[in-house]
């Protein structure tokens, strides 16, 4: 990787990359790279850049930049280190790739050089005393950050992949939680919206681009689902893109229905699942409700919602 770069002066300089801390009790400090120099990536306090939580080993990872390119070196942690969701033993990352260790995330960027001294000490920072801890004694190293810096479907490759324990709080206009066991969704919630069945409220929250996240500790809860980072994210992409085709050609989000007057469809030619759909559809305010009340998915709903309008059994009331 190649980074055009130059001083004041109009000369060529070595490109000034950093390790954004972009998650974790780390969170908005910098590391500045520089060629030919190692930085050695660890909990053991006599290392470059020291980490201090349970599951970052004491001899962590390497990272080096040698002609503009930088690499990273697993030195057999017990978690491992990862790139972009997946586990790595060694290899290049480029600028804007996502580095896992431990429960920090870290982004390579590039940044203006400035004078020495005035960018936060890192170092300094991961060696002061932390005083958030658990009630056993042990460290709470909370992963936090901003959607729109990692969205949810990358904070699901990188905890499906390292296999995390916890609750994914996502905190918007709405607030969501999914719960995982060893990076699979066990349950999912949405505050306030109890009548909202766990595996709907789960593909809700990939539209989720705003708002803030953290994985907090495990919490008791029903274990309703069992998916994995890969399955979820590829039926909630699936989903996505059918209901977007459904949104731009049928009914809108606040559009009300009555049932059709005079009604000539024959109710009987209605599977009972669609009856209840229907029945959904005329007694809630809009569709927006309708989906939060009807027994299906909003896909199969917003299907059967485009099917009843279509075959008649149903209107759209003007406003």
């Amino acid at each position: 990787m190649n980074v055009d770069n130059s001083d004041l002066n109009g000369e060529s300089r070595p490109a000034q990359l950093a390790l954004r801390f972009i998650s974790g009790k780390y969170q908005g400090g910098e590391y500045l790279l520089n060629e030919g120099i190692q930085v050695v990536v660890g909990r053991s306090s006599e290392l470059d850049m020291v980490l201090v939580e349970e599951m970052v080993s004491r001899r962590h990872a390497r990272i080096e930049m040698v002609n503009g390119v930088v690499q990273v070196t697993d030195l057999d942690s017990t978690n491992g280190t990862f790139v972009n969701g997946e586990r790595v033993s060694s290899g290049a990352i480029s600028l804007g790739d996502r580095l896992l260790v431990g429960t920090s995330i870290l982004k390579l960027v590039q940044v203006e050089e400035i004078p020495p001294g005035s960018r936060q000490n890192l170092q300094h920072v991961a060696t002061k005393k932390d005083t958030t801890k658990m009630r056993s004694g042990t460290f709470q190293a909370r992963m936090s950050g901003n959607l729109d810096e990692i969205p949810l479907p990358d904070l699901m490759q990188l905890f499906g992949t390292s296999k995390k324990d916890g609750t994914l709080v996502l905190r918007g206009s709405q607030l969501g939680r999914l719960h995982l066991r060893q990076g699979v969704i066990v349950h999912a919630d949405i505050h306030g919206h109890d009548d909202i069945f766990p595996e709907k409220a789960a593909y809700r929250m990939l539209d989720w681009l705003d708002g803030t996240f953290s994985l907090e500790p495990a919490v008791k809860v029903p274990e309703s689902l069992n998916l994995s980072a890969q399955a979820y994210l590829m039926e909630g992409f699936r989903v996505q893109d059918e209901l977007t085709k459904l949104k731009e050609s049928g009914p809108q989000m606040q559009d009300s229905f009555g049932l059709k007057s005079p009604l000539d469809a024959p109710l009987q030619d209605l599977e009972q699942a669609q009856l209840e759909v229907l029945q959904v559809l005329i007694n809630v305010g809009d569709l927006r409700a309708a989906l939060d009340r009807s027994p299906k998915s909003d896909l199969d709903t917003m299907r059967d919602a485009v099917d009843l309008l279509d075959r008649g059994y149903i209107e759209i009331l003007s406003n």
